[in-house]
């Protein structure tokens, strides 16, 4: 199994930064040879989930939307079996209850948070006027 748990969240005035953490452990995750996948999501009230940002295990590889390019930054710390999301400039449209994802390596990167098959169980960021 995997347990993804997230640390970081807040809140914060617009124009602010956070930074969150999401810490990775359980067998499955530590024994794959093929890596994962980790994403960021996040949920706003009365919104779908929606894809913020991820990072290949294994590649470093970067994925982010539109809506956050250039202002939040998504890093992993292989041995800390940590990512991160480093989110600057933020903006009262970030407000949302911000969720750590995981997806086995084996398959392609996805965008779809039904796709993800292991979660954690969300942190709140609160971005004021």
């Amino acid at each position: 199994q995997v347990q993804l748990v997230e640390s970081g969240g807040g809140l914060v005035q617009a124009g602010g930064s956070l930074r969150l953490s999401c810490a990775a452990s359980g067998r499955t995750f530590s024994s794959s040879t093929v890596g994962w996948f980790m994403g960021w999501f996040r949920q706003a009230p009365g919104k779908e989930r929606e894809f913020v940002a991820a990072v290949g295990w294994k590649s470093g590889r970067t994925y982010y939307a539109d809506s956050v390019k250039d202002r939040f930054t998504i890093s992993r710390e292989k041995a800390q079996n940590t990512v991160y999301l480093q989110m600057n400039s933020l903006k009262p449209v970030d407000t949302a209850v911000y969720y750590c994802a995981t997806r086995s390596g084996r398959n392609d990167m996805s965008y779809r948070s039904s796709e993800y098959p292991y979660w954690g169980q969300g942190t709140q960021v609160t971005v004021s006027t």
